[in-house]
């Protein structure tokens, strides 16, 4: 409704001076000295020739008002979706464009005939493609920015920029963020992308009995991360949801945020590592902590199980890792001191090999 008064009041505002204009016009046309013979019944002349006009002016824009109104709040509730840095690299564009324009103007406006006409199409073609420029160049916008300021905060207060680390769904779902969170080993600010969130929530309401449990493992390891451990949380919610996979949105966000995946997830960290987009993997951090074993050294184990070669017992350490003992089926269930003969590193983890000291000491 108020746009549609300001259209009805721009009109009778144009309606009238026109109105007026075209007055004066038509008595200077007429006689030079028309003016000063009728003095006053010339001015009322022309204030009538002003309500004429401001009384056709309304009429017309009434007429539109209904549908420019719409056709303004279209455009308004569109440009209002966009992510403001699109919108400021666009106005950053048009602004150059129609800067340069303004400089051609006096050159442009000269040309006989067509000079006003010529000017105007040059400010709308350099104005268009100021903008396209504008949008199209937004990231290398925002990363000069992001840059400058960056720059100035470093010079008022130091460096105390916080790096954004984003948690993919799998290891949301692993649980071992939690832990390491509560370590203080990450620094920072978590995001949790609503993306993942819905991720997690299809996964939770699965049929598939083994998926509702992930699913739900995953919501319950954010809602500690959230209320139990003293680290930021930011759950980031899109603007403008483009479809796609979730790998390929992660990958978009941390180019935008210049933040860190963190993930366990193999084909993501390549995927990553392909894009230049930095990559924490948990399964890399917990296989470079776990302890160094050389060959040669004696530890102590519990052989558990059978490997699958003949004779082979299997034991583990207390990390995880697997220890293959040559001889060690006759030993399943008891616990003893073994020689490590080699040890294997995979992309899956370690593997250790070894044979009982019993044995050794019988050679």
């Amino acid at each position: 409704m108020i746009m549609k008064r300001m259209i009805q009041t721009i009109g009778l505002l144009i309606g009238a001076l026109l109105g007026q204009q075209m007055s004066a016009s038509q008595m200077s046309a007429e006689t030079p000295w028309m003016g000063s013979l009728l003095g006053p019944s010339s001015s009322a002349g022309s204030t009538l020739s002003a309500v004429v006009g401001a009384c056709a002016g309304f009429l017309l824009a009434t007429s539109i008002a209904t549908p420019t109104a719409k056709s303004l709040q279209r455009g308004i509730d569109r440009l209002s979706g966009y992510p403001m840095p699109d919108i400021l690299s666009g106005l950053v564009g048009l602004i150059c464009g129609l800067a340069l324009s303004s400089f051609l103007y006096p050159y442009v406006s000269d040309i006989p005939y067509i000079g006003h006409v010529l000017a105007a199409g040059t400010a709308l073609t350099l104005g268009y493609m100021g903008l396209s420029i504008g949008l199209r160049k937004k990231e290398e916008l925002g990363g000069l920015m992001r840059e400058r300021g960056r720059s100035e905060s470093a010079e008022k207060q130091g460096p105390r920029y916080e790096e954004h680390k984003i948690l993919d769904t799998s290891v949301i779902i692993d649980g071992r963020i939690a832990d390491i969170c509560k370590t203080g080993f990450i620094e920072g600010t978590l995001v949790i992308p609503e993306f993942v969130l819905e991720e997690l929530q299809h996964i939770a309401d699965s049929s598939d009995l083994l998926k509702r449990n992930r699913g739900r493992r995953g919501l319950d390891i954010l809602n500690k991360i959230q209320k139990e451990l003293d680290v930021k949380v930011l759950i980031y919610e899109e603007a403008n949801e483009e479809p796609g996979e979730v790998d390929s949105k992660l990958v978009k966000l941390a180019k935008a945020m210049q933040g860190k995946v963190v993930t366990n997830d193999f084909n993501l960290n390549k995927v990553c590592e392909l894009q230049g987009v930095s990559v924490l993997n948990i399964n890399d951090l917990a296989n470079a902590v776990k302890p160094v074993v050389l060959p040669g050294e004696e530890i102590i184990v519990q052989v558990i199980k059978d490997g699958k070669e003949h004779g082979q017992g299997v034991a583990y350490l207390d990390d995880g890792t697997m220890i293959v003992v040559e001889g060690g089926r006759d030993y399943i269930g008891t616990t003893m001191e073994v020689l490590v003969t080699s040890v294997l590193q995979t992309s899956a983890g370690r593997m250790i090999f070894a044979k009982p000291k019993l044995l050794e000491k019988a050679l």
